[in-house]
């Protein structure tokens, strides 16, 4: 993209601040091209032009997202940011720096979002490829990203434990992407996005066709045995009987036990003889 002005003046030196002036860059940052030279008046009377010069600057993507930080940074009360800018393959990082300039992130990172995403903007309005501009305050993104990953992995494990999913809070696309990386290095866990604009989150749950965990239940009839074998005491059996047939009467005391056959009822009440005194 070319920016472009027509700087006119009695000489071409003024000529050139003029055209600087309308694209409000200074003469190391732009290219010229003499279109007239001046032409003095005849007789000091008639005729003669002003110089006209053409100025202009051959814009990148970079240099458009770097010159409106720059404004945007002068209305913000920024002076002078310690602003360092690193290119990538299909973009640019732009790292902020200074003294008392937490209020350029915001809460959660919102302003800092937020100046992300209009410079990104500017910076592809007449682009035919996507030029992804990102901006960071300090190791913000780091830690941020860090604490991101933590949660998916947590939420990711808590729904395949469950079998149930489980829903974060709104995020913007960049937050979003790592909450979906970080879900998919979880065995049986997969998140998807839901909502619109502002309020589009994401949705974290077991994959499709994943059981959850079997619960214990009927009396603890599922529980493992012990080492030693034992299950419990069985419930709603009589004692069981002897070789002979027969089976002890529960209650009569060890020394005297009373037997008797399994078709006849025993004689002696389940809790003893009780006699009145006298």
């Amino acid at each position: 993209m070319i920016k472009e002005a027509i700087g006119t003046g009695p000489s071409v030196d003024a000529a050139i601040d003029d055209g600087c002036r309308q694209l409000g860059m200074s003469r190391d940052d732009v290219k010229t091209e003499i279109l007239n030279l001046p032409v003095k008046k005849t007789l000091g009377l008639f005729g003669g032009a002003p110089a006209r010069v053409r100025i202009y600057v051959e814009e990148t993507p970079l240099t458009i997202a770097q010159n409106y930080l720059t404004g945007i940074f002068e209305q913000m009360g920024v002076i002078e940011p310690d602003l360092k800018v690193e290119e990538t393959e299909n973009g640019a990082v732009f790292t902020i720096s200074g003294d008392d300039i937490g209020f350029l992130i915001g809460r959660r990172g919102e302003t800092l979002d937020a100046l992300q995403y209009l410079a990104g903007l500017v910076a592809n309005r007449n682009t035919e490829s996507y030029y992804r501009i990102t901006i960071n305050s300090g190791n913000y993104r780091e830690k941020r990203e860090q604490t991101l990953t933590a949660l998916a992995r947590r939420m990711a494990m808590q729904a395949v434990k469950t079998g149930r999913s489980v829903s974060l809070e709104p995020m913007n696309p960049y937050e979003r992407r790592i909450i979906h990386t970080a879900v998919q290095g979880i065995r049986g866990a997969t998140s998807w996005s839901e909502g619109d604009e502002s309020a589009r989150h994401v949705i974290i749950g077991p994959e499709k066709g994943a059981a959850a965990p079997k619960r214990e239940g009927n009396g603890g009839q599922n529980r493992p045995p012990r080492r030693d074998g034992y299950r419990g005491k069985p419930r709603g059996k009589r004692p069981p009987a002897r070789r002979d047939g027969e089976y002890r009467v529960a209650g009569a005391p060890v020394d005297k036990e009373i037997v008797v056959p399994q078709n006849e009822k025993p004689e002696v009440p389940l809790y003893g003889k009780i006699e009145p005194k006298k």
